[in-house]
């Protein structure tokens, strides 16, 4: 068998299509980061835009900045912009709110296209938010409607004529297994159903092909690969065939059809402008767009290409150095593995605090598994390396032992 070397890492490094776009981050120094599946890095111009919102735009434009800073149009101008990265029309994305809520919208806007049916298909293991605010939106509804939750092979086998809607997470958050869009779309429509999918680890990582997939609805972060900022708005998404015709209930008045009319009763824009509420976090919303136009700007499948390529490469490098350790790889390999590599081990809690404590940032799902996201337009072949040489050291040494690394924080 032929080893990899950090030279080989260099070597493609050098040859990397995307390397330029590293040099739009603000990285710390001595840090690998492998943490954007969850917060994305920070694009060095996001400061300066922070600091012209703030300082110009609120400071000394004040209210006016509605009309002449395009306040007012921010939700929809961003929506188009992370439109062109997952597959939809201009017009068809908005950016809003947060997953929660805007799961809570258009899993309510697509009930009411399939009010006879009552079934709604989740995946069991899906990250908890999601079916959290399923399970709060139905009992305020209908003490018929019910959730099948199915995992695996079984997802397929649960969807049939009885269900209305089915809500599934493109990519898993904690074993990054990428979900077959188009085919799962397919037969959701062939029963009679309405599809609704979580982008959050999959847009702005892969292409994302919502249209060509026939898709419904779907949601999706910006903080994690399209580098947004912490706490960065979500957005919406809601294909043209159903807007005007499946409305959402928190009806503010953003989603009204003149707001400014100031009507006492609500009647819904027939637009994707029906999808928002109340008035927008104008601050966040306007830093996140450095780093979703640079998602705009780079070429999709490079970063798909590069992605692949890294989490193989990451893959056999545990599979190499750290075999005898206990690490079990639970993601996929190949292309059906989104931007991420996860692992497990049972003491894996006290390794990723050491990692952390070395400068290689990843993070820890509940109970045993250490994620590593792959994000190409930062991250380098090196860092992987360098990285699985500290997981080596620290398990030769068994530093992870140490009292600081076993005392559990609030945020894992």
């Amino acid at each position: 068998m032929t080893y990899l070397t950090r030279e080989d890492c260099e070597r493609l490094d050098r040859e990397d299509p995307l390397a330029h776009f590293r040099d739009e981050f603000t990285l710390p120094e001595g840090v690998v980061y492998m943490t954007g599946n969850s917060l994305g890095a920070m694009p060095t111009k996001a400061l300066a835009r922070a600091q012209d919102v703030v300082s110009r735009q609120w400071g000394v434009d004040l209210i006016k900045s509605w009309n002449i800073n395009d306040w007012f149009t921010l939700t929809t101008h961003i929506g188009d912009q992370i439109a062109t990265t997952i597959g939809a029309d201009a017009g068809e994305v908005v950016m809003t709110d947060s997953t929660g809520i805007n799961l809570y919208k258009v899993l309510s806007a697509a009930l009411t296209l399939r009010p006879e049916r009552k079934k709604i298909v989740m995946e069991g293991s899906n990250f908890p938010t999601d079916n959290y605010m399923v399970q709060g939106l139905i009992e305020q509804l209908d003490s018929d409607y019910e959730i099948v939750f199915a995992e695996g092979d079984d997802i397929v086998k649960a969807i049939d004529s009885r269900v209305a809607v089915v809500c599934l997470t493109q990519v898993h958050y904690k074993s990054g297994r990428l979900l077959d869009m188009k085919a799962i779309t397919a037969l959701t429509h062939e029963v009679g159903a309405i599809s609704v999918w979580d982008l959050c680890h999959s847009a702005g990582a892969l292409p994302v092909e919502l249209n060509a997939c026939n898709a419904d609805f779907a949601i999706g972060c910006t903080y994690k690969y399209y580098n947004g900022g912490p706490g960065s708005p979500a957005f919406i998404f809601v294909a043209k065939r159903h807007q005007g015709k499946a409305l959402q209930p928190l009806t503010g008045w953003w989603g009204h059809k003149a707001p400014f009319a100031f009507e006492r009763d609500y009647t819904p824009a027939d637009d994707i402008v029906q999808m928002l509420s109340g008035t927008q976090p104008i601050l966040t919303m306007s830093v996140s767009e450095i780093g979703i136009e640079i998602s705009a700007r780079a070429d999709m499948q490079q970063i798909r290409n590069k992605s692949l390529a890294m989490g193989d490469m990451m893959i056999r490098l545990i599979e190499e150095q750290c075999g005898e350790y206990g690490f079990e790889v639970i993601s996929p390999k190949g292309e059906l593995r989104g931007s991420q590599v996860a692992m497990s081990h049972k003491e894996g809690y006290p390794i990723m605090q050491a990692l952390i404590a070395a400068g290689i940032m990843g993070d820890f799902r509940a109970p045993d598994t250490l994620r590593f996201g792959i994000t190409p337009l930062y991250l380098r072949y090196v860092d992987l390396w360098d990285a699985i040489a500290e997981i080596k050291q620290i398990m030769d040494t068994g530093r992870w032992q140490e009292a600081q690394y076993n005392q559990r924080h609030a945020v894992t």
